[in-house]
């Protein structure tokens, strides 16, 4: 997260393209200020947010994709407090000037909330870093609680936009492993399937006509005893993404309790953020990070 200041910029990705200039501010600010529509309607019309570098000021305003918005935040804007450090032993996978990636556990929450404002991963880097008197994590890759795997964590403001950038222009590749009930067919393919919340519960998705456009890559890398073992690729990230598009056509995830079936023998869905590539924000050299395979998935994935 930016460090709560007067300013905060970012890039609109695709579920930005796909909404009004407030509703995008609700989406994007709620982490550093308290906002709603009616405020973010008065911070538009009061000339607060640029697009582009040029001030907006009608709040139904659309973006396209990979714009560049700036918040201004009104010394009446009341601030999230920021989160604290805290003694927590982390796995680094990697880490430079620039960045650190970190093999996330399941059951560990990325980033505080209202709900939980301590013992997150974000908690644990701040104490990681704490010697670095300039640095500024931004969380790059957020993960659901119960999906372990790779996170990569901005140390400035300046990686954290140049990664958005690359994110937006698909120069970032995230792979992830899936053991689903079932054998897909084909083997390999794509699933393009509209995702929006469910009205009934916001906590879910599902698969809607009218929901944002989102896409999956799939490659079925084993299979035995009716199950088998997924290779997917994020080409949108959309919440709960994999997991929805997996369900959506007949393969839900294994141990996954709101798309797919409990399963004793793991106690989260079978989704690890296996591996990521991108080109290194300060060097442009070319960076693949890849998490161990953790403990409960082994005794379903032999690769």
């Amino acid at each position: 997260m930016p460090e709560p200041s007067d300013r905060i910029q970012f890039f609109a990705d695709r579920g930005d393209a796909r909404l009004r200039l407030d509703q995008i501010l609700v989406r994007r600010v709620t982490a550093i200020s308290r906002m709603s529509r009616n405020v973010a309607q008065q911070w538009i019309e009061a000339g607060a947010v640029t697009i582009d570098r040029q001030p907006a000021r009608r709040p139904s305003a659309r973006v396209r994709e990979g714009a560049a918005i700036e918040v201004t935040l009104p010394d009446t804007a009341t601030r999230r407090s920021a989160p604290e450090a805290e003694a927590v032993e982390v796995d680094v996978l990697y880490e430079d000037a620039s960045l650190i990636a970190i093999n996330k556990p399941a059951g560990t929450v990325v980033h505080p909330s209202y709900k939980q404002v301590s013992g997150t991963l974000l908690n644990a880097v701040l104490w990681r870093i704490r010697d670095r008197v300039d640095a500024r994590p931004g969380i790059l890759t957020r993960l659901d609680k119960d999906t372990s795997g790779v996170v990569v964590v901005a140390l400035n403001a300046d990686v954290h936009a140049a990664m958005q950038r690359d994110g937006a222009a698909r120069r970032i590749r995230k792979e992830y492993l899936a053991v689903v009930a079932g054998v897909p067919r084909p083997s390999s393919g794509t699933i393009r399937e509209p995702l929006a919340r469910d009205p009934a519960d916001r906590r879910r998705v599902i698969v809607t006509a009218g929901g944002a456009a989102s896409e999956t890559l799939y490659e079925v890398i084993d299979s035995s005893d009716g199950l088998s073992v997924v290779r997917c690729e994020l080409v949108t990230g959309r919440t709960h993404q994999i997991r929805v598009h997996l369900q959506s056509r007949g393969w839900p995830i294994v141990g996954d309790r709101a798309y797919g079936v409990p399963d004793e023998r793991i106690m989260r869905q079978a989704l690890h953020a296996w591996r990521i590539t991108f080109p290194h924000p300060a060097t442009r050299q070319p960076v693949t990070i890849e998490a161990p395979i953790p403990e409960d998935l082994r005794i379903f994935v032999s690769t």
